[in-house]
């Protein structure tokens, strides 16, 4: 965010005697699947400029539209005074995560006619987690899972089975007999990163496991300890 902050700045600056920014600016495109490339329809999507201050940047809400039955839009978007960056963000539902894109003013009515975002399907995910050792009494094992980056609590809702002890404070095993199932949900073709931080006699064991979720695969991950 940092090295977005520093180009948009210098952007907006070096094109800011050429950009207003008041008044309104018609806007068209797609949005596509980034795997198909066609174009996702009922997509809503939210506007915000985003007008710096403080070297920080502050959202302000522009408007919304939502794509048609062929994905497309046309949309008369007001422009807010000093802003010279906009994110778009594009709603999530259980066929895609949400996601945001920021573009600066000049690039934005540069391209206003033409304007193409792509956004990564959601595809069914499951980590499977067993405990077979009996000794300690009181390992305690933690997961947690990122794709993009992004934590994968946040992407998409969980839903968690326990056959035997339940976790704590999250995704948290202590000790028992450990026998959980996570069912959620992914970027496809994005390589997700399954992180295992496991307590055992006072040493920390870290073991990371990586799978490319792809379509009609079981994207399954088991872990015994």
């Amino acid at each position: 965010m940092k090295v977005l902050l520093h180009i948009a700045t210098f952007a907006c600056f070096f094109l800011i005697g050429c950009t207003r920014t008041e008044g309104t600016l018609d806007i068209r495109g797609k949005i596509l699947d980034e795997y198909t490339e066609k174009g996702i329809p009922q997509r809503e999507v939210i506007i915000k400029s985003l007008i710096l201050s403080d070297n920080k940047y502050i959202p302000s809400d522009v408007g919304r539209f939502c794509t048609d039955s062929s994905g497309h839009f046309s949309y008369k978007m007001k422009k807010n005074k000093g802003a010279y960056l906009y994110k778009f963000i594009f709603v999530g539902d259980s066929d895609y995560a949400i996601s945001s894109e920021e573009i600066i003013l000049p690039e934005l009515e540069k391209n206003s006619k033409y304007l193409s975002f792509y956004l990564t399907k959601l595809i069914d995910f499951t980590i499977k987690i067993e405990r077979c050792s009996k000794t300690p009494l009181y390992d305690t094992l933690y997961v947690s899972w990122k794709t993009n980056d992004i934590d994968g609590t946040t992407m998409y809702p969980y839903k968690l089975t326990n056959l035997g002890v339940a976790p704590e404070n999250g995704f948290r095993w202590i000790g028992g007999k450990v026998k959980s199932v996570i069912e959620t949900k992914t970027l496809m073709n994005k390589k997700t990163i399954i992180c295992w931080e496991l307590l055992r006699n006072g040493k920390k064991k870290e073991i990371l496991d990586t799978i490319l979720c792809e379509k009609d695969v079981n994207n399954c991950v088991n872990f015994r300890y």
